[in-house]
């Protein structure tokens, strides 16, 4: 389903398989460290084993370093815009206005996870945080997004690290041309470890054998933040969007307890 006119702007809604009403929709954002060749198509059996569980899944395209659009600021443009237009797609996909009470808390308001692997985790834990994002970014909302939660699987959730250490051969400084030095503002609009931590219940898994992200960005970010953190021991890279892997059950309770609201929640919003 379309978001905007590029082939990319779409999310593919997937629908639960069982009784009909409001069930938790996840929001998902694929990883590849933001570049081209890397597209949702590798997350589909999370899509589908999701939804066989009982889980609508809206997962998001967006236009990605190394194509027309992509990097800064199409990437972002992108994540935002799906996001917003996500209640409406989820309506229309399931015939009738009661999905789109997610995201506008009816009286059957189902709960909203936004969620991410890898670069879509810090797009996911991005996302979560777009009323605290500088007052310049055309990205920031007015009030924090309606969503009961946030997982952000094996994320890349220090940019300024990500730099340094030249995750993805720097793909941190070909999203945002630059390291921080060479484009402070652009990190302080899009960096989860220089920005506040989400006001929704927020929950970082990631495989302590993983040699793409290091653990470390998950155990930095939740020792800042108030957010939770789970470290698989035996887990690579993958295993925690891998169905058929051993630390899949792993990340079906944290999703399990992010939509029945025993994740731990973030501090408030502060005042203004």
């Amino acid at each position: 389903m379309a978001y905007g006119e590029h082939p990319d702007q779409v999310v593919d809604v997937w629908l639960p398989v069982g009784p009909s009403g409001p069930s938790p929709l996840v929001i998902f954002v694929h990883g590849g460290f933001w570049r081209a060749k890397y597209d949702r198509r590798h997350t589909r059996p999370l899509s589908v084993d999701l939804a066989r569980r009982g889980y609508a899944v809206a997962a998001i395209e967006y236009r990605r370093t190394g194509q027309p659009g992509g990097g800064w600021p199409g990437t972002f443009d992108d994540v935002a815009a799906a996001l917003d237009a996500t209640p409406r797609l989820v309506a229309a996909a399931t015939g009738g206005e009661q999905a789109g009470a997610a995201m506008t808390g009816g009286s059957e308001a189902r709960p909203v996870i936004v969620a991410g692997h890898s670069a879509g985790g810090h797009l996911a834990l991005w996302a979560a945080v777009r009323h605290r994002l500088p007052e310049t970014a055309p990205w920031r909302l007015t009030g924090p997004p309606p969503y009961a939660g946030v997982l952000a699987l094996a994320p890349v959730a220090d940019l300024a690290a990500a730099h340094r250490q030249r995750l993805g051969s720097d793909a941190a400084g070909d999203l945002l041309g630059g390291g921080p030095d060479d484009v402070p503002d652009r990190y302080a609009a899009t960096d989860p470890s220089a920005l506040p931590p989400p006001a929704a219940p927020t929950t970082l898994v990631h495989g302590a054998l993983d040699d793409r992200v290091p653990p470390d960005h998950s155990r930095d970010y939740t020792a800042r933040k108030a957010a939770r953190l789970v470290e698989i021991p035996d887990a690579e890279h993958f295993a925690v969007i891998d169905p058929l892997s051993a630390a899949w059950p792993t990340v079906l309770k944290a999703l399990a307890d992010l939509t029945s609201g025993s994740g731990v929640r973030s501090v408030p919003d502060p005042p203004t």
